[in-house]
């Protein structure tokens, strides 16, 4: 394989340690007795902490002589204020040699967040990515974190990022550090079974963007050649992300509606969880774009925009537009708008998903999504969760903030890009 002078030639590839099945969740202790600590401390929200797997999890570790508190008051899509009151107790209650998170992304992320600021000097804003924060590198090594996911989706588990709402900007930014990555994901399909069809839906897509961003991202030899200590998580897509994001797909494929339709389908359940397993473990190193950049100030600039939007399925009396949801909102034009920079990936993409579907060129992608989200009931566009033609200008405003996000990007997208992806977006079919 010949390169230009001055492209890069090397691609990174890292994981957490995995423990996937029914079951899994019933051996934590003995994992973690495997890291000699002593106190640990489970995170949870208060919706699965309802369903008593986060206090059977803390439970069973006392046989291994270790002693587990839980935490109950993660908050769903969390903010500043949120990390801040996690980290308080952490702190109050601390040391602890091991933090376990058990929940859906929110839950993980806050618990990266916790074992960050417990191990690490300074304040959260040192740490949050720039231009919002100043984006300070970790000095110190974090404490083990196994993470539990009770959601198919996020991917959180495999990844080295948290993401967050910083209230006072009213923008959706995060931390990104490959010390953030979990220790080990401990993927138990049986704790997704009583995940709401709304849920199911919202993440599922979130799974299937995590696929196809990283499959359509720019690729490892397009960016410049940099020295080892510059290179970042995301360093785009390469012969080892493209495996797990096909997988993938075809997981998707077979079980998506399924899963939503029929959440008691334990089969479709384990190909869900297994699909947002592989999907994260891609994603987590090639990188996502164009729908994720959207989807912050989606999802950041709900409560001012759209008060009156509650997504089915989640608790709370906030409005909110779900990350999965806001993620997918977007996907169908930014695929279409992507097409030109790799028309046999994302034909490859469309066929993966819904072979024998029938469209060509650059509508086939979109229009296999919006089938999917049509029938898995995923809002038409913005305009049904509450935007209209005069928000367009400061959702721009708030998806150029995340160039980390945008560099991976197969195509440089400028503001004005960006402003008509978001528009074809008010209404999708």
């Amino acid at each position: 394989m010949s390169h230009a002078s001055g492209s890069e030639t090397v691609f990174t590839y890292g994981a957490p340690g995995l423990k996937f099945g029914a079951g899994a969740s019933d051996e934590i202790g003995f994992d973690l007795s495997q890291y000699d600590v002593s106190r640990v401390l489970v995170l949870t929200d208060p919706g699965v902490a309802a369903t008593g797997h986060p206090q059977r999890v803390a439970e069973q570790m006392a046989q291994f002589g270790i002693e587990a508190r839980v935490f109950d008051a993660v908050r769903v899509e969390p903010t500043d204020e949120s990390f801040e009151a996690a980290i308080a107790f952490a702190r109050e209650t601390g040391p602890w040699d091991a933090y376990v998170a058990v929940g859906g992304g929110s839950t993980i992320d806050t618990a990266k967040a916790v074992n960050l600021m417990t191990t690490n000097d300074g304040e959260l804003m040192d740490y949050i990515n720039a231009p919002v924060g100043k984006a300070r590198a970790p000095q110190r090594a974090l404490k083990p974190l196994v993470a539990v996911p009770t959601t198919t989706g996020t991917g959180a588990e495999s990844t080295t990022i948290c993401v967050l709402d910083v209230l006072a900007l009213k923008v959706k930014t995060g931390i990104s550090h490959a010390r953030l990555r979990p220790t080990l994901a401990v993927v138990d399909p049986a704790l997704t079974m009583s995940q709401p069809a709304g849920v199911t839906a919202a993440a599922g897509m979130d799974i299937l963007c995590h696929a196809l961003e990283s499959y359509t991202a720019r690729t490892f030899t397009s960016y410049d050649r940099k020295a080892p200590e510059q290179r970042v998580p995301y360093c785009g897509s390469n012969p080892i992300s493209d495996v797990w994001s096909e997988n993938a797909m075809t997981l998707l494929a077979t079980s998506f509606r399924r899963a939503v339709q029929h959440g008691d389908d334990p089969a479709a359940r384990e190909q869900m969880a297994l699909a947002a397993t592989m999907a994260g473990l891609g994603f987590g190193n090639a990188g996502v774009h164009i729908p994720h950049a959207n989807a912050y100030p989606i999802a950041g600039q709900v409560h001012d925009r759209c008060p009156d939007f509650r997504p089915v399925g989640y608790p709370g009396e906030e409005a909110m537009v779900p990350h999965g949801m806001a993620v997918a909102l977007t996907a169908p034009e930014a695929f279409r708008w992507t097409f030109e920079s790799s028309p046999e990936r994302h034909l490859r993409a469309a066929a993966l998903l819904a072979p024998g579907h029938g469209y060509d060129g650059p509508d086939a992608l979109p229009r296999v999504l919006a089938d999917l989200m049509r029938d898995i009931a995923i809002p038409n566009g913005l305009g049904e969760v509450g935007y209209a033609e005069g928000d367009v200008d400061d959702l721009v405003e708030g998806a150029m903030k995340q160039q980390r996000l945008l560099a991976t990007a197969p195509r440089e997208v400028t503001a004005e890009d960006a402003a008509g992806i978001l528009e074809r977006s008010l209404e999708l079919w």
